[in-house]
């Protein structure tokens, strides 16, 4: 894989568990979803952030169909 300019400027960002759930939030709510929904992924977020590394998190989502 080569340099990727975007990609860098991405990960020169500082990281923040607050700001990917704000982020999180704000897609589900956009999408419709029910607050009890949200409630749910969030909590389920909270135990992912407690038990993945972001190396893990970063391969779960180079593989998903997303």
């Amino acid at each position: 894989m080569g340099f990727d300019p975007e990609l860098a400027a991405l990960l020169s960002q500082p990281w923040s568990e607050g700001a990917c759930r704000g982020y999180v939030i704000s897609a589900m709510e956009r999408c419709g979803f029910q607050p009890a929904d949200i409630g749910r992924v969030l909590a389920e977020l909270r135990e992912v952030f407690d038990f993945t590394t972001t190396e893990e998190a970063q391969a779960i989502y180079e593989r998903s169909p997303y």
